[in-house]
């Protein structure tokens, strides 16, 4: 790697970077059987994430995603995301002297001036609280500070980006679970959700919101990203989108290939390999596995679909392309309203560059060569997203809010 430039070791020395969306829960449920030995040992073979590549990246704070599929019962969901919470708490327990978790802005103040990771939680998707306040308040004392309010799927009163609408965005329920998310000092998360329910909450936000994980859809036209009304609105909000580096959403050619692969990919017949085996049970202990979810464009390539891969070449998504959906939320929703979100161990094929968490300084150069300067960049890294945590604990503190509500 090329010497990394001043003004980019500045920028990590003052914010750290705190990434919005890491999913090496879902890989240790589905290669170890939510074992977390090893991750002190070079995981390069298996992960995009250990903690020595952590370091290497510049991370000192990181919201750990606990995902479960979002087509799941909503009940059995709400189990399956407190195994994925308690793997974030084991995986902090078992390497105390590199993780801690973090239960507010504080908190990762704290970690970072330890030499720590700051660990923070992520719910991804309405589903795992089963319409239910209730179970939304015991996640946020178990440390989980966002949820996004769908995943792949609507929620009873929410719209997902990957569905037909069902609600018109949110309804009274979905502005209800908003409005207590923020009461508790939960930060709303609008990735995976219809542009309709991005309007939504923002129309009925009081406090900042986040993208843990969108890049900009003027850039790279894919629902994931966020249109720039949307981005607009958000720099009113005070909020962030954190720039993710999935390939499909940031290259319109990769997007186009994975539309194509998998068409051919379902055309053959050919099954999806399962992302989701189940737990262990008490006493028991599962071996380790390769299983996770790979479809047409991950490792595992069938005899029959080798003849469409080899005349239908991968294409490759770059550093530069990220740097652009970064430069274009700063443009439109302003330098407070941008972060990064990179889904490491959530997607395959990474950018060029980013193939791992060790890559946020190669990213940084990129924009430094753009011209950003060191405080911008320290915005970027961390500073706006902590600054969004800080005022969403500041409007949950305010005395006008009562003790418990909803159901």
């Amino acid at each position: 790697m090329n010497a990394v430039p001043d003004v980019v070791t500045a920028a990590l020395a003052t914010a750290p970077v705190i990434d919005g969306h890491n999913d090496l829960p879902m890989v240790l449920r589905a290669r170890q059987g939510y074992r977390v030995e090893g991750l002190d040992a070079d995981r390069s073979h298996e992960f995009h994430t250990d903690i020595a590549r952590l370091r290497r990246g510049g991370v000192g704070g990181q919201f750990w995603s606990v995902y479960v599929p979002s087509d799941l019962p909503e009940p059995e969901a709400v189990v399956a995301t407190l195994e994925q919470v308690d793997a974030v708490h084991r995986m902090v327990a078992a390497y105390p002297d590199d993780f801690a978790v973090a239960y507010t802005s504080r908190g990762v103040r704290e970690a970072q001036r330890a030499g720590k990771i700051a660990s923070l939680i992520g719910i991804e998707g309405g589903h795992s609280i089963a319409s239910s306040l209730g179970v939304l308040r015991m996640f946020a004392r178990l440390g989980v500070r966002y949820m996004t309010l769908t995943h792949n799927n609507n929620t009873p009163w929410a719209d997902s980006a990957a569905e037909e609408g069902a609600v018109g965005g949110l309804n009274d329920e979905g502005r209800a679970v908003v409005a207590e998310m923020q009461r508790v000092g939960m930060l709303v998360d609008l990735s995976h959700v219809a542009t309709t329910t991005m309007h939504a909450a923002l129309d009925v936000a009081r406090a900042p919101v986040i993208f843990s994980h969108s890049s900009a859809r003027a850039v790279s036209d894919h629902r994931r990203n966020a249109p720039d009304d949307v981005l607009r609105k958000l720099r009113d909000n005070r909020g962030v989108c954190m720039a993710t580096f999935v390939p499909s959403f940031v290259s319109g050619e990769v997007a186009a290939w994975e539309s194509a692969a998998e068409e051919e990919w379902s055309r053959l017949g050919l099954p999806a390999i399962n992302g989701w085996p189940r737990a262990p049970r008490p006493g028991e202990e599962i071996p380790d596995t390769d299983a996770i979810e790979r479809g047409p464009y991950g490792d595992q390539v069938p005899g029959p679909f080798r003849p469409w891969l080899a005349a239908h070449p991968r294409p490759v998504a770059t550093i530069a392309q990220v740097a652009e959906h970064i430069e274009h939320i700063r443009e439109v929703a302003g330098v407070d309203s941008v972060g990064l979100g990179g889904d490491y161990d959530g997607c395959f094929r990474l950018p060029a560059g980013l193939e791992d968490v060790s890559g946020y300084p190669r990213l940084l150069t990129e924009l430094a060569n753009r011209g950003w300067p060191e405080a911008d960049l320290a915005k970027l890294t961390g500073g706006n997203v902590l600054r969004v945590l800080e005022e969403t604990e500041e409007f949950a503190s305010a005395p006008q809010w009562p003790v418990g509500g909803g159901r």
